[in-house]
């Protein structure tokens, strides 16, 4: 596809976050479109928004489910950037209004004393870089409407990022399993999800070690300071005005958030 297309596709995904308004899918008018073309309409949308202030704190793997990747057709995870404006708090309200289309997935968050740099990344390298692993809720937002994605729509649509939660409890990788890490997510005060670490990827470590790898290949590193969203342990969870989740991750703690 020509730049100036990838560039004006770019513009719209940027448009459509910045007044809350869904777009048609990407795909849908534009079916030749490649996995490498959606990541360069993603690197023009995420330039948009920093032009407009914020910087970037972190990456996120998605997809890391193979029943997830089953259901796109692919059969690797995907990978976007957080912005300093999607960051919240522990226990914090989150706005249902200021999104289109909420999810929520719970995840184990890394945050990294040392930068990571691919190709040649292994486990240990991970464990080595990170400084703690948290709780974490990630809240994906869809700007492509009704969430009808194939694996470019959302590769273009930064991964369908919307905004992630930190717990404030920690715990060191290095003391821990985290491919048994037991989670348990409730909604309201009843059980709606339970997963386990070894839904990323046989890992979380696993996960990480695959995006360093793989933006290793564009020349990016996982720098110093950054938080990496390492991938959701279970199904994604319809969030409405009201809902009160909670997430328990076995050996790190929890962590909360609620839609006001």
């Amino acid at each position: 596809m020509k730049p100036e297309l990838l560039e004006k596709l770019g513009d719209a995904l940027f448009d459509a976050w910045r007044m809350r308004q869904p777009v048609a899918p990407l795909t849908q008018a534009h079916p030749e479109m490649t996995i490498d073309d959606a990541y360069a309409v993603q690197q023009r949308m995420i330039a948009r928004r920093r032009d407009s202030g914020p910087r970037v704190v972190g990456k996120k793997i998605g997809l890391t489910s193979k029943v997830v990747q089953s259901m796109l057709g692919v059969d690797q995870p995907d990978f976007g950037y957080l912005l300093s404006d999607i960051v919240c708090a522990d226990g914090d309200a989150i706005s249902a209004q200021a999104l289109i289309a909420p999810k929520i997935e719970g995840e184990i968050a890394f945050v990294l004393k040392s930068t990571l740099a691919g190709p040649g990344v292994g486990s240990a390298d991970v464990l080595r870089a990170t400084e703690f692993v948290a709780p974490c809720f990630e809240v994906v937002d869809s700007r492509i409407l009704d969430w009808k994605i194939r694996i470019q729509d959302t590769v273009a649509d930064n991964a369908s990022a919307g905004l992630f939660v930190l717990g404030g409890t920690v715990a060191d990788p290095r003391r821990l399993d985290l491919a048994l890490c037991g989670m348990v997510i409730e909604k309201n005060g009843e059980v709606v999800a339970t997963g386990a670490g070894a839904a990323a990827l046989g890992s979380p470590v696993n996960a990480v070690a695959w995006l360093a790898n793989r933006l290793g290949q564009l020349g990016i590193a996982l720098e110093a300071g950054e938080v990496i969203l390492s991938g959701s342990l279970a199904a994604m969870l319809p969030a409405r005005t009201g809902d009160i989740f909670r997430c328990s991750l076995g050996g790190i703690g929890t962590v909360s958030t609620r839609f006001a």
